[in-house]
């Protein structure tokens, strides 16, 4: 079988099932702060990867590959995976940009949906009727909150083999331009990155320069210069470190604490 050819024979259903289940279960039982989510993306993936790479090699690059960072909402990251494994059945090791390149794209906005729709939306609804109806002594209340939760669950199947189809088509329809469209998902990313510091971390400078009835606030002349421009000279700070030998994201997490708790002691940032 082709992934150009969008219908799906029964064997590779039974592979897409087995990715889903694996991915259901083990989507975030390794999740950690250096990598989040990548050991459940690549125990989600491994079967396949195992059919696919027989060249002991080939398996080691990939499995490396998909044991890089990794974070998106795990309620539709079925979808990335069956795009995943379309782009790699079809283009085999060449894929590995591709598919870097589509993880990295698509992980940041794919979060933003999925957390609204199934961490936002709909538990502020079903979560609200369910406890007023509790409330009210009716015990369906209660059931209905089961009920949505056990429909959510179900309703994750379908997504994986709809990123399957859609990474089929993305392979048969477009693979000539699969360098530009991996460069767009890239770019994606990086913009939803840079659109989240100024809205995600806060800093900001409090020293205020007075001299007879001359009042100039610091934060004020930088902001002049560029909104959130210390926000942004930290971040470039911390992913400039990230680059060194032997810095992990956890010796940066303690790093920023004792900055931040320095700096705001001298009153420098605040």
């Amino acid at each position: 079988m082709t992934t150009t050819n969008t219908k799906i024979d029964k064997q590779k259903v039974k592979e897409l099932h087995q990715a889903n289940r694996r991915w259901l279960w083990g989507s975030q039982i390794g999740w950690n702060y250096e990598r989040m989510m990548a050991s459940g993306y690549l125990y989600a993936i491994l079967p396949e990867l195992t059919r696919l790479y027989k060249d002991p090699d080939d398996l080691k690059t990939m499995m490396a590959t998909h044991n890089q960072f990794f974070n998106t909402n795990p309620f539709i990251g079925q979808l990335i995976i069956g795009m995943d494994m379309a782009i790699e059945e079809d283009k085999g090791i060449s894929s590995k940009e591709a598919v870097i390149g589509l993880k990295t794209g698509l992980m940041g906005p794919f979060a933003g949906v999925g957390d609204t729709i199934f961490g936002v939306i709909l538990p502020t609804i079903f979560g609200s009727i369910g406890a007023y109806m509790a409330l009210s002594g009716n015990v369906f209340g209660a059931l209905l909150w089961l009920a949505v939760n056990i429909g959510l669950l179900f309703m994750r199947y379908p997504l994986l083999k709809l990123g399957y189809v859609q990474g089929a088509k993305l392979v048969g329809e477009f693979g000539d331009k699969l360098n530009m469209l991996t460069n767009s998902a890239i770019l994606l990313g990086v913009t939803v990155v840079g659109a989240l510091i100024p809205t995600v971390v806060k800093a900001n400078v409090p020293f205020v320069y007075r001299s007879g009835k001359v009042t100039l606030k610091m934060q004020s002349m930088l902001n002049q210069i560029m909104p959130s421009l210390v926000p942004v000279l930290l971040v470039a700070l911390v992913y400039w470190l990230l680059g060194k030998k032997n810095v992990t994201s956890t010796k940066m997490i303690i790093f920023v604490l004792v900055l931040s708790i320095v700096l705001g002691a001298f009153k420098i940032l605040g």
